[in-house]
């Protein structure tokens, strides 16, 4: 079947805060740590060395809990049978359609950033939480150190819509963004969550209409459909 590709009725900027409340790892990878190191940093940006959360945790943290949450019977569906409006919002590469959302990276906010930075953290921006995997055959302890964006900390949180249908259909997508919103506010987002890592919480979130050729969406509705 032939790709097709849906024509640009205009964009919705969707912007917040995102809030920490409680220590987040969104781990950096590193293969190897120094002496002294902690052994699993988060990540950060290449030139401020700020903490960043990527754009693709949050987009696929929200997909996954959609799709656990929209699936019929005990067992999460391929990513083929996802449904329609999980399809439009996040993307379906079976038939090579492209995302309505398109996601940003979050920053943390100037005001965390320099709140922070005059508390004496354990790393630049960042705590480290001390952990020991006990194993349960042995008794043998396994201990590691955690580094952790500190609760309390917000980031700016940007997202952007692609308006490519008749408004009914955009304010059903956009009530189903809000579940995922609201089930990652009772989730977690980055590693460790069921050791209590991770919890978010959304707010001042506003959404406006760009470049639209059909301006009739209500901003304030959709912003209300977003809130948790």
């Amino acid at each position: 079947m032939e790709a097709t590709q849906a024509v640009l009725k205009g964009k919705l900027k969707i912007s917040g805060i995102l809030r920490i409340e409680t220590g987040i790892h969104i781990g950096a990878g590193e293969d190897f740590a120094p002496i002294g190191s902690v052994d699993s940093p988060f990540i950060r940006d290449v030139i401020t060395q700020a903490p960043i959360i990527p754009g693709s945790s949050i987009k696929g943290k929200l997909r996954t809990l959609l799709a656990k949450n929209r699936a019929n019977g005990y067992v999460l569906n391929d990513v083929k049978e996802d449904d329609g409006t999980i399809k439009r919002l996040f993307g379906d590469a079976e038939k090579s359609k492209a995302a309505r959302l398109q996601f940003y990276d979050l920053f943390m906010t100037n005001d965390s950033k320099n709140f922070i930075e005059n508390l004496d953290t354990d790393t630049y921006l960042g705590e480290v939480k001390f952990e020991n995997t006990i194993l349960r055959l042995s008794g043998k302890a396994n201990p590691r150190q955690i580094e952790r964006v500190p609760a309390g900390s917000e980031f700016d949180f940007k997202l952007v819509y692609n308006i490519e249908s008749e408004a009914a259909e955009v304010m059903e997508d956009m009530k189903v963004l809000g579940e995922g919103l609201e089930l990652l506010g009772i989730d977690y987002l980055g590693g460790h969550g069921s050791r209590g890592y991770g919890r978010v919480s959304f707010k001042q979130i506003t959404v406006e209409e760009v470049l639209s050729t059909t301006p009739t969406l209500d901003c304030k509705a959709i912003a209300n459909l977003l809130h948790q």
